[in-house]
């Protein structure tokens, strides 16, 4: 059974980067080698799921490269692996072009979330941690010839791998301490040494999940496919942000701090990102700002010690979200426009998909049987046993979730409007037409986002809650689900008799945190850089050519000297040579100067090898480094 568990993260890994290298001469089966794939995976998780099985290999001194599942992880990597299983469906009818390398690519991500999703050591999440935010950033600018989606891939990298240095302060926190690398332990860890490491998982995980203060990325990440949108924002990266912290809720909870720092983050995230995706025009923004928002219930959830109902509502959320965001995909691809006032009738042009949409549009809404009514009211009890005004900040917040969700809904079920195709074609030609690869993983998430509600209700939620080792956690009770699934109602009923009228233009742009992070660290870093650039030219680069100058002078004193008095005694040395091996009869192997021009034929053969390397891209910088440290790493596994 162990082999089993490696192999889910193993086998996704080994085929991703076979494509990854392959490049275009794999496009034509790469579509097919992915599904097939992503298939074993699934089909791989379910039995690890079943079967719970734990494995360790040496990976640095004090700490193993270990994974293992839990009934936590027993829980999220079969929803995860089965939206990468019906991504990459979508994605055989909706990519293109390089379909080698973006299946390749969407396969390495799939693989550094499953050792996310089992990992047990610090140094385990680390390293899946960084391999999914390169994979993400590779996804986000996969159509790298627009430089303005490379350069939203690039803020999603940078926002969220700044974020990411709070895992390396929990690691450091830990190694100081000494009280080992192993995430069950940090709640063992003393007290100064306890805090610093939830803070620096805290901050990590928020800024995975796309919480306060770390939003903004999320809006530019939508220039990414549509696939990759599903992917990323549903079940895999921001989702395991949320994930981290239900992970080390026990951490959280340890501190008097953390847990309620995480719950109101949480619940501010959901109630300022739900009035942000009210005020959205563009359907993808309106998906990410509800994805931010309703990731807020789950961050809530885990500030709360509510761990069952914040892993219900992540995997519930995952296909509703991921139905979404591939309902907005197949009109995208059809029509040209993810614009809200063009898709106007988009649903009743291809009825299934706008059925579909409509159950995970009802079903975000938190409208009563469907998936995340339930959910959401199991974190909000929790929220209640808390605090009275926590429950009512996330009731709100559930509240402008029915308000967004009936936008999208009662818009795109409206009557096809006679002009119509004026709004078409905006931002690319559209096809006019739904491919059956493209509705199929919708009628299968829709199945999703209908029944998953089931984990948060008895006696499924019972027996989650015990597995959790939550079994005194509250529950909510029949007065909040009656509640919750009354102002659903009533909101959308709202909606639909009286359409939202514009809001502030400051809501529609994300908060102004984008504006914020310019102004507050984008210009101060490039002022110091530009400060540091004058320092180098006019100082350090002076100091260099300098340098250079001087060593080029004693280069020709010695070259004359070389010329003038080395060359000589060895031409006297070479003729003597000559002359006794003409009286012995033996001939010379080669001269000093022979070797001297061999070794400056090669030395620059060498450097003219490691100027190819130094090409000033980031990118490959960054990909030289990786390929390193995975060099390293089966050095080390096969030197153990």
């Amino acid at each position: 059974m162990t082999g089993l568990l490696w192999a889910c993260a193993g086998v996704p890994a080994v085929v991703g980067a076979g494509l990854c290298v392959t490049g275009r001469r794999a496009d034509r089966v790469a579509p097919t080698v992915g599904i097939v794939t992503a298939g074993v995976v699934a089909v791989l998780s379910i039995a690890v799921a079943l079967g719970r099985p734990a494995g360790s290999a040496p990976f640095l001194p004090g700490a193993v490269f270990g994974l293992a599942v839990d009934a936590l992880a027993a829980v999220v990597l079969p929803a995860v692996a089965a939206v990468t299983l019906l991504v990459l469906l979508f994605a055989a009818a909706d990519i293109t072009g390089a379909r080698a390398r973006f299946t390749g690519l969407v396969l390495l991500f799939a693989a550094a979330v499953v050792v996310t999703v089992c990992a047990t050591t610090l140094p385990t999440l680390l390293f899946a941690w960084e391999v999914m935010g390169a994979t993400s950033y590779a996804l986000i600018g996969f159509r790298w010839q627009e430089r303005h989606r490379v350069g939203a891939g690039l803020t999603a990298f940078l926002t969220t791998r700044t974020a990411d240095l709070g895992l390396y302060l929990a690691a450091g926190a830990a190694l100081a301490a000494g009280s080992g690398l192993a995430l069950t332990d940090l709640p063992e860890l003393p007290a100064p040494w306890r805090d610093v490491a939830a803070a620096g998982l805290l901050v990590a995980a928020l800024g995975k999940a796309a919480q306060l203060p770390f939003t903004a990325w999320l809006s530019a990440a939508m220039q990414g496919p549509s696939p990759v949108s599903a992917l990323l924002h549903s079940a895999a990266m921001v989702a395991m942000g949320g994930y981290l912290l239900l992970r080390v809720a026990p951490l959280l909870g340890a501190t008097s701090w953390a847990g309620p720092t995480a719950a109101w983050v949480g619940a501010l995230t959901a109630l300022l990102l739900g009035a942000v995706a009210l005020a959205q025009r563009d359907l993808k923004q309106l998906l990410a700002a509800s994805t931010a928002a309703q990731l807020g219930f789950v961050v809530l959830g885990a500030g709360v010690a509510a761990v069952a109902g914040g892993t219900a509502h992540l995997v519930a959320h995952a296909a509703t979200k991921a139905l979404l965001f591939l309902a907005a995909g197949a009109w995208l691809t059809a029509l040209g426009t993810k614009q809200l006032p063009a898709l106007r009738g988009a649903a009743r042009r291809w009825p299934l998909v706008g059925v579909c949409a409509g159950v995970g549009a009802l079903a975000l809404a938190g409208v009563a049987p469907l998936s995340l009514w339930a959910t959401k009211d199991a974190v909000l009890a929790g929220a209640h046993e808390e605090s009275l005004a926590l429950y009512l900040v996330g009731l709100a917040a559930a509240a402008l979730s029915a308000g967004y969700a009936g936008k999208v809904l009662w818009l795109v079920w409206q009557r096809l409007p006679a002009d119509a195709e004026t709004g078409y074609d905006t931002e690319e030609e559209g096809t006019r037409r739904v491919r059956v690869l493209q509705q199929a993983p919708l009628v299968v998430l829709a199945v999703g986002a209908a029944v998953l509600g089931l984990l948060a209700l008895p006696p499924v939620a019972d027996t989650l809650r015990r597995a959790l080792g939550a079994g005194s956690a509250p529950a909510p009770g029949l007065v909040e689900l009656a509640v919750s699934a009354l102002v659903a109602v009533v909101v959308l009923l709202l909606v639909r008799i009286r359409p939202l009228q514009p809001l502030p233009g400051w809501l529609e742009g994300w908060l102004g945190l984008a504006r914020a992070t310019d102004v507050v660290v984008v210009r101060p870093v490039l002022r110091t850089a530009e400060a540091l650039a004058r320092f180098d030219d006019r100082v350090l680069a002076r100091a260099v050519t300098g340098a250079g100058r001087g060593a080029l002078r004693t280069a020709r004193a010695a070259a004359r000297f070389d010329d003038g008095v080395l060359d000589r005694a060895v031409a006297g040395s070479a003729t003597a040579g000559v002359r006794l091996a003409d009286a012995t009869g033996r001939a010379d192997l080669a001269g000093p100067d022979a070797a001297v021009r061999s070794l400056a034929a090669g030395t620059r053969w060498l450097g003219g090898w490691a100027r190819r390397t130094q090409t000033g891209q980031l990118h490959q910088y960054y990909v030289s480094a990786a390929v390193v440290l995975a060099a390293a790493l089966a050095l080390l596994l096969a030197v153990r």
